[in-house]
């Protein structure tokens, strides 16, 4: 008399591990949320304080500085009060360039990836493996920090962002002298608004990364 077999039992090991790393993922991790969310907050209340741009470009503002210590002190004013307007102005400039270097670009933002997945932002457990080696938190960093000398001073990268900054200083700095400031009403309430705001991003986000990476 033949007994009823019983239905075969599929392993679910692979699915449950799959889903338990797609919960540990970086992307997924309470602390990248908060740095986006905080990135996203400074950056829209640094440009809720930036200036009129009718203002930064007002032909009739502008004039010869008298001597070089009348343009050092327009650049001192007018730095105080387009401060957010001039941070815009570096970040086009070094967009742009980034952007007519794609290869820059693809390795910057390679870099700024295995920061973020490798170190930052990545969960204390379990611990980083490659090629069936472990890594620990300080072995991990200093790899990192050793690519990251790597990558900016050997290669094109380091190059094309000093240009780019010193291009947009070059910017700003001519804008500064020229640019007369008496017409301009210096908030004095608020002093480092919009530095301020980038300065507590920074804080909060090494607050949050903190933890993630302690060894």
């Amino acid at each position: 008399m033949a007994s009823s077999a019983s239905p075969p039992i599929l392993p679910l090991s692979t699915a449950q591990s799959t889903a338990s790393a797609d919960a540990t993922a970086p992307i997924s991790t309470p602390a990248f949320r908060g740095f986006l969310s905080r990135l996203s907050d400074s950056i829209r209340r640094s440009l809720a304080n930036r200036r009129p741009w009718s203002e930064l470009i007002d032909s009739s503002a502008f004039s010869r500085p008298d001597s070089l210590a009348d343009a050092a002190s327009r650049v001192r004013k007018n730095l105080s009060y387009f401060r957010v307007n001039y941070l815009a102005l570096l970040a086009v400039v070094l967009a742009l360039s980034l952007l007519s270097h794609p290869f820059s670009l693809l390795v910057l933002l390679s870099l700024l990836a295995a920061w973020c997945f490798l170190y930052l932002f990545r969960p204390a457990d379990p611990p980083l493996v490659i090629l069936g080696r472990t890594f620990s938190d300080r072995e991990t960093l200093g790899a990192l920090v050793l690519l990251t000398i790597l990558v900016v001073f050997l290669t094109s990268v380091g190059s094309l962002l000093i240009s780019a900054l010193m291009v947009g200083v070059a910017i700003v700095a001519i804008h500064g002298a020229f640019r007369v400031p008496e017409d301009l009403f210096l908030d004095d309430q608020e002093p480092g608004g919009a530095t301020s705001g980038f300065l507590s991003f920074l804080g909060g986000a090494a607050a949050s990364a903190g933890p993630a990476v302690g060894v």
